[in-house]
């Protein structure tokens, strides 16, 4: 599946590619970091220059900053494999993550390493389908607007994660 999107171990020696998730314990990623591994080393591509490649954004739930706070990325052992900087958290209230990860109606069959290897069986077709269609479709087209575009980059300008060059220079690219 990745290899239809142009994503290859060749390709990440070239190109830096994000991954982005909704986290609540941050298995998904740890499955796919470890399907990565195992396609780099198969391809015997190399690893030291594929893993300054790679970039993991968790969308988390905002709570307390303190050095207390539990966070995924601190308990998840790949990530010692990678650049401290290549693993990033976005924040939202509980309720907005909650909607995205718990409530929102899906469009694509859900997503678990599981069922990596399914068939699709393609969206529903009950109305509240419809319903998360028309929200899709009103998103990309908010987000595909200079004002959406803008709004994004506004909202995230308070962000922790912006000392990092590489989303800095994604949240300027989203504000032109």
């Amino acid at each position: 599946m990745l290899a239809e999107h142009g994503i290859t171990p060749a390709s990440l020696a070239r190109e830096a590619v994000t991954f982005v998730d909704v986290v609540h314990r941050g298995n998904t990623f740890r499955d796919l970091f470890t399907l990565l591994d195992n396609w780099i080393v198969d391809f015997r591509e190399p690893w030291d220059v594929i893993r300054r490649q790679l970039r993991f954004v968790g969308v988390t739930v905002q709570g307390k900053t303190s050095p207390n706070t539990w966070r995924w990325q601190q308990h998840a052992e790949w990530t010692a494999r990678l650049p401290a900087r290549a693993v990033q958290n976005v924040s939202l209230p509980y309720v907005v993550w909650s909607y995205f990860g718990d409530h929102q109606t899906k469009l694509t069959r859900s997503f678990r390493p599981a069922t990596w290897y399914a068939d699709d069986e393609g969206p529903g077709r009950g109305e509240r389908s419809g319903w998360a269609l028309a929200e899709a479709v009103a998103l990309v087209r908010y987000g595909r607007g200079r004002e959406g575009r803008r709004a994004v980059a506004r909202a995230t300008a308070g962000e922790p994660a912006l000392r990092e060059s590489w989303l800095r220079s994604l949240v300027t690219e989203l504000g032109r």
